[in-house]
């Protein structure tokens, strides 16, 4: 896809907040340190659209990313990440079930893992969070480049079996500094949005 325009259209930490629900829009789940924003920045060839951060729980906010004035990507708050209080936690979970619930015009949900690492517990709660929701699974699997590439169906049958994903090529890994696998992923997004104008 040819990216003439992208842009931090709002950033949002309750529906009151939300921009006009014009465009649809493709959400990202992950944990903190996935690199959610190293995704987003090199899916749409810019360096620092989406802040990327050393430090993980940084995004506690929703912010809504257009693209084209086409649709937006929206990058949902990272979850997992163990040095924040109970209490903030909930606070994060509360701001991702309120898009989740209220957003007409969300028409996927795409959850980020690291292609290196077993899915922890909470990235199974998100992914079967997902599933009763009704989207399609899809996940990918970042930081692909970390690892070398004979290793990938052992490590995309881990993610597979632990997520109860039935089809493994609903995983696909992804290295935001390659960018392997990017067209692929730009097809699945194509897929979903000439769909939602079905």
């Amino acid at each position: 896809m040819k990216i003439f325009k992208a842009e931090l259209e709002k950033i949002a930490v309750n529906s009151s907040q939300y921009p006009e629900p014009n465009l649809p829009e493709i959400a990202f789940a992950g944990r903190s340190n996935v690199g959610k924003s190293s995704f987003i920045n090199s899916l749409v060839n810019r360096k620092a659209l989406a802040r990327t951060s050393g430090k993980p729980g940084k995004t506690r906010t929703i912010n809504f990313y257009n693209v084209n004035d086409e649709f937006r990507l929206v990058d949902l708050p990272g979850y997992g990440y163990a040095k924040v209080s109970k209490e903030e936690k909930e606070k994060w979970g509360y701001i991702i079930e309120e898009y989740l619930n209220n957003r007409e015009n969300l028409v996927e949900v795409i959850q980020l893992v690291d292609i290196r690492h077993s899915p922890t517990k909470e990235d199974i709660m998100m992914h079967n969070w997902l599933k009763t929701y009704g989207f399609k699974g899809l996940v990918i699997a970042t930081k692909s480049d970390k690892i070398n590439k004979n290793k990938y169906p052992a490590h995309i049958k881990i993610i597979k079996d632990k997520l109860e994903i039935e089809n493994s090529s609903l995983i696909i890994p992804y290295s935001s500094t390659s960018k392997i696998n990017i067209d692929k992923i730009w097809d699945e997004f194509n897929t979903i949005l000439n769909k939602k104008e079905q």
